[in-house]
């Protein structure tokens, strides 16, 4: 099912509960019920879980979206230093250059397709990705540099490979969702009670109230939907990409 489908739904849903609710609660009223008058008390305590469960949502999309933010790094990061690799070897002497070039290739064209579905559909890297980028490392590290400009050359090289080391192992760390279940237990009960002391203030069934109860809780669902939908970095709409490696090697999306 499309992930705008399932935000339409749930926005939809949101707002037919909220009007049912009314209707019933309108309907089973006693007729001596007095809905011009709300106590004090209810409408402080209705602001004051309004303002709270608003400081916890920021928090929620504040932190998924860093969480977002830093896998995109981690892709960045690691298809620079590929494409790095790539570009210092050309000092090496062709056969070695060329196998290096093919090995990295090889592997960045594994992670833009058979790793990234593994990633979006299991939530972890491959263990063929490992071994590509070990075979990447052996190329560099087994070579003995053969003059002083291919020994100048030879550090910079495992640092590059380090680095990729390092992205590749940040980005499979987090593969998986960011929100605790227990957060995501605190952020529906909270739009529960929040949606629910809507009631609590006598809402009527005119057509302003309605709408505005109805756009309320719509609003809500879209704002945990959002957060649902970074919380997995790398799969669901709005995730991070193959975009750098496909930047910097074009060649390998084909």
């Amino acid at each position: 099912m499309p992930e705008w489908l399932v935000l339409v739904l749930a926005m939809v849903a949101a707002c037919v509960v909220v009007i049912v609710i009314t209707f019933v609660r309108h309907r089973t009223a006693s007729d001596d019920e007095d809905i011009t008058e709300t106590p004090d008390v209810i409408e402080y305590m209705t602001m004051w879980i309004g303002v709270v469960y608003a400081i916890v949502l920021g928090l929620a999309i504040a932190g998924v979206w860093e969480a977002r933010s830093a896998a995109e790094d981690h892709v960045q990061a690691e298809a620079v230093a590929l494409h790095e690799i790539s570009e210092r070897v050309r000092v090496y002497p062709p056969d070695v250059r060329d196998r290096i070039r093919e090995d990295v290739n090889a592997y960045v064209g594994h992670v833009v397709t058979t790793e990234w579905k593994a990633m979006t559909d299991e939530g972890e890297v491959t263990e063929r990705g490992g071994e590509l980028l070990d075979r990447v490392r052996a190329d560099v590290t087994d070579y003995e540099p053969r003059s002083d400009f291919e020994a100048q050359a030879y550090q910079p090289l495992l640092d590059q490979v380090a680095a990729a080391d390092q992205a590749r192992a940040a980005r499979a760390e987090s593969t998986g969702a960011t929100m605790p279940g227990v957060v995501w237990f605190g952020l529906i009960t909270g739009a529960v009670v929040t949606i629910g002391m809507v009631f609590a203030l006598q809402i009527r069934r005119t057509t302003r109230e309605l709408v505005l109860a109805g756009l309320f809780s719509a609003l809500i669902a879209f704002l945990l939907f959002l957060i649902w939908d970074f919380d997995a970095p790398y799969s669901r709409g709005v995730s991070a990409s193959t975009e750098p490696f496909l930047n910097l090697f074009p060649g390998v999306g084909g």
